[in-house]
């Protein structure tokens, strides 16, 4: 036991010396949480907020890294010291170097594994890492994942050793726009509305210890009709004698229980339910226990929201969205989801936060979360704060052409065999890890044409396997008419151009009001908006009378609209606010009551 706390005392006694000389990278722009972070413990929340255990360990923190050749041997001398989860690209990582399909990023890191554990499993978290990741423990290769978006673990119990600390390395290959792969709007020469590539690891990576079988997801349905909630705990390594326990709480108080067998669905019935909205956000406490032998071996806390999203024709004959049952007009902004100094992440789990509770402010209720997918503390964060979201699928490979605003009798895309398998796997992958956020109301499986292929196929698919969400096939794309939602663009006004007496007619991108603010751009003399103004009084007149245009078709059959969008990005002005979020560029007061005008325009609320 000395020993242990010796070696450990030592790490940690480095780490901070090492700690103490990390700064960011560069000289762009940054947000006010830069200075927040804490390169001793960046980003110390837990990271799954829908399955928490109370031991854990965070590793995020400064690692080696090297840049080496593709097909490179591994490393015995490092380069330097990255901050981990922030992107080998970022300011925030310390190092802010490009990374490229031609090489590999590695990382090298000891930890150790504390003595009360003992006797216990441990398993190895990845929040996300872009885009292919092999990992090893103590120089013995352990596993892979391909896939830049949703998270992975590893049981490392049989490789770890005893007496010294553990060696944790990763390589990462990711060929960003090269490739076909999932990459949203990471490319290797930005401009325009494309961005800097993000390459490694880019959420939190954790241990934690757990039994010989142990929960590893919770899948949660609710239906509001009956009163009832489905929660389905999967469990590694169960047999049938293995039971669950499902409680169902309150402020404090159980509400529902039930039991039944790992893998299978325990169904609830709550009485009296509260519904999660927007405009009350309502969120059930839960926790889940798994028994063997009548023990309880493993618990988790989590919860729920009891939503229903579905879509109605209405007494004019419009095909409407409703939400809980009610037409429900839906309104938010594109949001890419990107940061100057920690790009593809933020740089704190407050500055993750600020974004989704502006939002609010502007008085929108809905986010289109723009070709990229993130963390699960951001969907956490908007079942808390109680906004709807549109999750796109991260775009990649080619698309064909795209035909705008009709109807496209064309030939689709053909991908290859290995393209379009990987997009099924990840596309399946990132259902799965967030099909329990009630916050997400719609899948999106394109963004226009981009790597648009199998339109038909894959929007029924996606239907089939999740029929509790709306699908919006092709948001802007070429146009086939399958599932819940016909989606055009059109910019800078609002315009309906395309509609569909069959299914909800939405406008999923307008705007792009561009307002420059000298010093807070990402790139002096080289900025781009859609439509640019020069005072924030002459872009908040137009945003105005934009809306005022959108309330208009909203009669004529329009049930959502996406404005584009939050921030600035790079050299894109487009945003509502500043890449740095330190300026809000438009008249929040006037944006926050036109808004609360177009979103209350069919519900009724005033």
């Amino acid at each position: 036991m000395k020993k242990h706390f010796l070696s450990t005392a030592i790490i940690l006694l480095g780490f901070c010396a090492l700690a103490q000389n990390w700064k960011p990278a560069g000289e762009k722009i940054k947000t006010q949480w830069a200075e927040k972070v804490d390169p001793a413990n960046p980003i110390p929340e837990y990271p799954r907020p829908a399955m928490m255990r109370d031991q854990w360990l965070n590793l995020n923190g400064l690692w080696d890294y090297s840049i080496l050749p593709q097909g490179s041997a591994m490393p015995a001398v490092f380069e330097g010291k990255i901050l981990v989860p922030y992107a080998v690209e970022s300011s925030l990582s310390g190092v802010m170097k490009s990374v490229g399909g031609e090489n590999e990023l590695w990382y090298n890191r000891l930890f150790n594994v504390p003595a009360s554990w003992k006797n216990k499993k441990v398993i190895l978290n990845f929040g996300a890492v872009d885009w292919k990741a092999d990992v090893w423990i103590n120089d013995i290769q352990i596993g892979s994942h391909k896939g830049g978006y949703t998270p992975f673990s590893f049981d490392i119990t049989p490789f770890l050793v005893t007496g010294k600390p553990q060696r944790l390395m990763v390589r990462v290959w990711d060929p960003a726009d090269q490739g076909f792969q999932p990459h949203g709007k990471q490319v290797s020469k930005p401009g325009g509305i494309w961005y800097t590539s993000v390459t490694g690891i880019w959420q939190t990576v954790w241990i934690e210890p757990v039994a010989e079988n142990y929960l590893t997801k919770l899948n949660t349905v609710s239906n509001i009709d009956r009163n009832t909630v489905s929660v389905t705990p999967i469990a590694a390594e169960a047999s049938d004698a293995d039971l669950v326990e499902v409680k169902i709480l309150e402020s404090g108080k159980i509400v529902a229980q039930g039991k039944g067998i790992a893998g299978k669905e325990v169904l609830l019935s709550v009485p009296d339910a509260k519904w999660w909205s927007p405009e009350s956000p309502f969120l059930y406490d839960m926790e889940v226990a798994l028994f063997r032998n009548g023990k309880a071996i493993d618990q988790v806390k989590s919860y729920l929201g009891m939503r229903k999203i579905s879509a109605k024709r209405d007494a004019n004959g419009i095909v409407r969205m409703q939400l809980n049952n009610k037409d429900y007009f839906q309104f938010g902004p594109l949001d890419q989801g990107w940061w100057p100094d920690g790009l593809y992440t933020a740089p704190t789990d407050e500055a993750l936060k600020f974004d989704i509770q502006k939002t609010k402010d502007f008085g929108f209720n809905l986010i289109r979360k723009h070709v990229k997918v993130e963390p699960a503390r951001w969907y956490y964060h908007c079942d808390r704060e109680g906004i709807l979201v549109w999750q796109d699928m991260p775009s990649g490979d080619e698309g064909p052409e795209w035909q705008t605003n009709q109807y496209f009798n064309g030939t689709e895309h053909t991908r290859s065999l290995e393209s379009e398998t990987n997009y099924r796997r990840e596309w399946k992958e990132i259902i799965d890890f967030l099909i329990s956020n009630p916050c997400v109301v719609a899948w999106v499986p394109f963004n226009e044409s981009w790597g648009q292929f199998k339109t038909v196929e894959i929007a029924q698919w996606t239907k089939s396997y999740d029929p509790t969400r709306l699908v919006n096939p092709a948001s802007g794309g070429n146009f086939y008419p399958v599932d819940d939602i016909l989606d055009i663009h059109n910019y800078p006004e609002p315009k309906m151009t395309l509609y569909d007496g069959n299914r909800v007619s939405v406008l999923g991108e307008y705007g792009g009001i561009g307002l420059l603010f000298d010093d807070h751009v990402w790139v002096k003399d080289r900025n781009w908006g859609y439509v640019q103004y020069k005072t924030s009084a002459e872009a908040t007149d137009a945003y105005v009378a934009f809306a005022e245009k959108l309330k208009k078709l909203i009669v004529s059959g329009f049930s959502a609209a996406i404005y584009t969008q939050t921030t600035d990005v790079e050299i894109e002005i487009n945003g509502l606010m500043t890449y740095d979020r330190k300026i809000i560029k438009l008249d929040e007061s006037r944006i926050n009551k036109v808004n609360h005008e177009v979103c209350n325009s069919l519900s009724g609320i005033k």
